[in-house]
Parts: structure tokens; C-alpha cells; sequence
């Protein structure tokens, strides 16, 4: 199974990580998202997670990507042809995950000049304001895919023994939803 995931090369390094963990837990079953929260052995990573999830939501992605309509919309694109720059988008952020090279500066730079757009925009005197923020919206989306959106989903794998990793991969999405939900709720008021 690893040959077939991995190619073709030695990986007994690997296998032998694999078995000295199986080893170690013997046979112990799948922990539940209450053992999780229970066994102070794992707190350190538990919190780890959070605060990883925290910042995730933080970083503001999904803000721009609720939001974004009404940017699109200031920028003059008709609401039939929304559909196709949001579908952009996506591929935007698909293939940047490709590359997924360092882009947390990229992200920064883009998170900041966006602002600075949208002050512009707000006094309505550049007409070409709106098409510089529709460009950082996909500058940013970009940037977030090749810097920090590979690091949330591995990052239970990384920090938890086999018999924690189910539920930590749920602690890990409700966060993650649920951040999701207030940050949503919240961000109009910010605005």
C-alpha cells in the first residue's frame, strides 16, 4: 500500500515509524472527541489545533470569499458573469494549492493594498479602483492556496498518536465550522 501511494523507493524508514506506533498503542481503539477533551497527554496538541483553526479563520480568507460578490458587483460585472469569476476563483485557489509554494507574503501584500482599494473606492473618484480589488481578490485567494491552506487538514496526522487522530479531525472541522459560522455573523458589523 505505501509502494502504491508513495512510487517506487525504500520506504522501510517510514513502515518502521508505522509499526513502532502500532506498536506502542496496542490495539487501542479509536479515542471519542470526550477522551480527547479528558486525557491531559494531548492537551498541548488540542490546543495547538485550536489556535492553528483560530488564525486560519483570522488570515480572513473566507471573508473574502463571502464578500466577494459585492465587490464584483461595485466592479461592474454583471450578476450573470459572477458565477464564472467566482468559478475562477476556485480554479485560482485549486491550482495555487498545486504550486503551494511559500505565499503567506503574496497574501499580506495583497490583504493590504485590498484595503487600500477599498478606501479608494469608497470616495469614488478612480474609476479603475474596482477592477484592482477584483485582481487581489484573486491575488489573495492565490496566495493563501500556496502558503498557509495545506497546513490545517494534515495537521491532526502530524500531532496525534493513530487512536486520537479520528477525533481530533472532528474537534479540528466543528472548529473550523463553527469559527466559520461567527466570523460571518460578525464581519458585517466589523465592516
Amino acid at each position: 500500500a505505501v509502494k502504491q501511494l508513495w512510487g517506487d523507493g525504500n520506504h522501510m524508514a517510514e513502515i518502521d515509524d508505522m509499526m513502532a506506533e502500532q506498536k506502542a498503542i496496542h490495539g487501542e481503539k479509536a479515542k471519542s472527541v470526550c477522551d480527547l477533551f479528558r486525557d491531559k497527554a494531548v492537551r498541548w496538541q488540542l490546543i495547538t489545533l485550536f489556535l492553528v483553526a483560530s488564525c486560519m479563520q483570522l488570515i480572513g480568507v473566507n471573508v473574502v470569499y463571502f464578500y466577494a460578490y459585492n465587490v464584483f458587483k461595485k466592479a461592474g460585472i454583471p450578476p450573470a458573469q459572477t458565477h464564472y469569476v467566482s468559478l475562477g476563483i476556485g480554479i485560482t485557489e485549486i491550482l495555487s494549492t498545486i504550486l503551494c509554494v511559500s505565499g503567506s507574503s503574496a497574501e499580506f501584500h495583497s490583504a493590504v493594498m485590498h484595503v487600500s482599494f477599498l478606501s479608494l473606492e469608497a470616495t469614488d473618484s478612480f474609476s479603475w479602483v474596482p477592477y484592482c480589488s477584483v485582481a487581489l481578490i484573486f491575488i489573495f485567494i492565490m496566495s493563501f492556496g500556496i502558503g498557509p491552506a495545506g497546513v490545517l487538514c494534515p495537521l491532526p496526522t502530524e500531532i496525534f498518536i493513530q487512536s486520537y487522530r479520528p477525533a481530533a479531525y472532528v474537534f479540528n472541522g466543528v472548529t473550523n465550522w463553527i469559527q466559520l459560522f461567527i466570523l460571518g455573523l460578525l464581519f458585517p458589523f466589523i465592516v
